[in-house]
């Protein structure tokens, strides 16, 4: 029986001249990517919510209200967008996503009253926070297999501390200079005008369309046998995947830390309230959540290369179940900066889970569906995450209760994620 015919193998003058191997330059453009992602993330937004409060007149509730449904809004065409990455390759649409994502935020600087400013929060949720984090994700993961958690990890040492760290102060600098609304369109600027060229003109789709190895390697005795690896790695459809145990271990696991993660950093300062320290020591303990965050996610992303997944997200839930219950008996700044550190080790964690256990688990060829799916079901959790906190706090007078109740969630999928390990095809 012939085998399948492969596709024509493209040309790229910088791919082919590159003095190093490409999936260096993808790195980069993957990882700036995800930093760019950072108009549409939370740690930037809730700068501006002050704003959006004084200037159109809209309780906190309210926007609060929309920035939930807004998320929950924009996490449904993640799948879509997953699908046009595996049919288009990442750069058209990593190109598109990021010029829409630009003209979101110059929108933003225009938003005048609930309806506008809602439409908003969909645009930068659906366009930053999930679609151009989950394409520039998927295209690292496209040139590094071997060392793709290194790689990862390195890339989300970069993000947490550019990202997290420097962005917020960049934006807390830039509005009371221009206002916050033409701060926010300078952010829409710099994504058309400075990082779409990037995009078209960088990246570029699998490697092995350009006659490369992932990692760099060189074992195809030909250009037409290095095309054809794609084809022999074990790659599930998005239907299949969905029909594994580990599909919705992974996908609960990560959703249940981003949910539950989520609603302890909505609620932080009341919850350090009710535990009789003060709003200062609620912020600082964001020091040292990012530090613990870059550290753990670039260890990790070492250590995934070696051990299997699910041990680290095992590892993840059953410290994000240690951090529900430690937030009951904050005793203290000491106790409380451990605390922080669990939870940016958690976070650490999950990032890793999440940016390499699709693609080990399922192989490339269609990882932008599966990923789309995957970060659909993680997004829908972190948009849910502060809502029961908030109900039982305004029910209860307490959140000791509800903290003690989420806490079985990610015991229980720690448990089922020690036992459930990389997923076979039957023959």
């Amino acid at each position: 029986m012939s085998q399948p015919q492969a596709p024509a193998l493209r040309t790229s003058r910088l791919v082919n001249q590159s003095p190093i191997y490409y999936g260096w330059v993808i790195l980069a453009m993957g990882t700036l990517g995800m930093i760019m992602t950072s108009p549409g993330q939370t740690y930037a937004v809730s700068i501006f919510i002050e704003y959006f409060i004084t200037d159109l007149g809209i309780s906190r509730g309210m926007v609060s209200t929309l920035y939930t449904f807004g998320t929950l809004i924009g996490s449904f065409v993640l799948p879509l967008v997953g699908r046009q990455i595996d049919r288009r390759g990442p750069r058209l649409v990593m190109m598109l996503i990021t010029l829409l994502f630009g003209l979101a935020c110059i929108y933003m600087g225009f938003v005048s009253n609930v309806v506008t400013l809602g439409l908003g929060f969909v645009f930068i949720r659906m366009l930053g926070q999930g679609s151009l984090g989950l394409v520039s994700n998927n295209v690292i993961n496209q040139w590094w297999v071997q060392r793709r958690g290194t790689m990862l990890g390195v890339s989300g040492l970069l993000v947490s501390l550019v990202g997290l760290g420097v962005i917020p102060g960049i934006i807390n600098w830039l509005i009371p200079i221009y206002g916050w609304r033409v701060t926010y369109m300078l952010l829409g600027l710099v994504l058309v005008i400075g990082f779409t060229p990037l995009v078209l003109l960088l990246v570029r789709d699998q490697p092995e369309l350009y006659g490369l190895q992932p990692d760099g390697l060189v074992t195809a005795s030909t250009a037409e046998d290095k095309i054809r690896t794609l084809a022999n790695e074990e790659h599930w459809t998005l239907p299949e995947a969905r029909r594994t145990l580990s599909f919705w271990v992974l996908g609960l696991g990560l959703a249940a830390i981003a949910m539950l993660s989520t609603g302890l950093f909505f609620h932080m300062v009341s919850i350090f309230t009710d535990n009789g320290l003060d709003a200062t020591t609620a912020a600082w303990v964001y020091l040292p959540i990012a530090v613990s965050t870059a550290l753990v996610n670039l260890g990790s992303g070492v250590l995934v290369d070696r051990i299997p997944v699910r041990i680290l997200l095992a590892v993840a839930l059953l410290l994000q179940t240690t951090s529900l219950i430690m937030a009951q008996y904050l005793q203290g700044v000491e106790l409380s900066f451990v605390y922080g550190i669990i939870l940016g080790a958690t976070m650490g964690l999950m990032s890793t889970a999440h940016g390499v256990g699709w693609a080990k688990y399922f192989g490339r060829k269609y990882l932008g569906s599966i990923t789309g799916v995957g970060t659909t079901i993680l997004i829908v959790g972190a948009a849910l995450g502060p809502m029961p906190l908030g109900i039982a706090r305004d029910g209860l007078g307490s959140y000791n209760l509800a903290l003690t109740l989420c806490a079985v969630i990610p015991f229980v999928l720690a448990i089922a994620s020690f036992l459930t390990g990389q997923p076979r095809k039957t023959s």
